[in-house]
């Protein structure tokens, strides 16, 4: 019931940022956004989540709330939280995952992508956030590709999704031209990123054989 009862109110406090954002109503943005990765750390810890991926989605809470705010430095704060959460995916892909030997063909297509990307952004970014922003990417697509290789595909399309919300995020940046609602993809593809990266975590350490380990504690035996 509480991972339910969890699950149903992170729900709802993605519609409503969602239906906010769409209609352009800020109050609404201010007050969800907040709430969305505790409660879905909430779940992910009711549900026997490792200590990895509750600490990558409050990593992800700090970034969420630095970036309610326009100010440069707080966007250099919450660019650092969120990388503090990919090197937490990061570490859980590994302490918790396996190669996968198709998924691995995906290195060249992230790695091409990295670089074309950063490529054609870096003149129009503002000259003090290019070495940030390049540094940030490929810990960035590391990260989205390591989650398909290690976990799956589940885990893969949320990687994915985190990729293509910040760069959405960089275009932006960039005065790149904008969809209608720009923060509404954004927060589309960046909500349903977090919880597949989340839900797919969760499925893979189920369908593991033994118990699972909870609180980020890898269980290993000693002779």
């Amino acid at each position: 019931r509480t991972r339910r009862a969890l699950l149903a109110v992170f729900a709802l406090a993605a519609a409503v940022d969602l239906a906010s954002l769409a209609t352009g109503f800020g109050p609404g943005h201010t007050v969800a956004k907040p709430l969305l990765m505790p409660l879905l750390a909430a779940y992910s810890l009711a549900s026997g989540a490792p200590r990895l991926l509750v600490g990558a989605l409050m990593c992800g809470w700090g970034g969420d709330v630095l970036l309610l705010s326009d100010a440069d430095p707080a966007f250099l704060a919450g660019m650092a939280c969120f990388a503090a959460g990919h090197v937490c995916y990061l570490a859980l892909f590994r302490a918790y995952g396996s190669p996968r030997a198709r998924m691995g063909l995906l290195a060249p297509a992230y790695a091409t992508a990295l670089v074309v990307t950063v490529v054609a952004l870096w003149p129009d970014l503002p000259a003090g956030l290019r070495v940030p922003v390049a540094v940030y990417s490929v810990l960035l697509t590391t990260m989205a590709c390591a989650s398909a290789v290690r976990l799956g595909a589940r885990t893969g399309v949320g990687g994915a999704l985190f990729l293509l919300s910040d760069t959405l995020i960089a275009t932006g940046v960039a005065d790149w031209p904008q969809l209608p609602r720009p923060e509404f993809w954004i927060m589309l593809t960046y909500i349903a990123a977090q919880f597949l990266l989340a839900d797919g975590t969760l499925r893979a350490l189920e369908a593991r054989p033994g118990p699972m380990a909870t609180y980020g504690e890898v269980r290993s035996t000693t002779p």
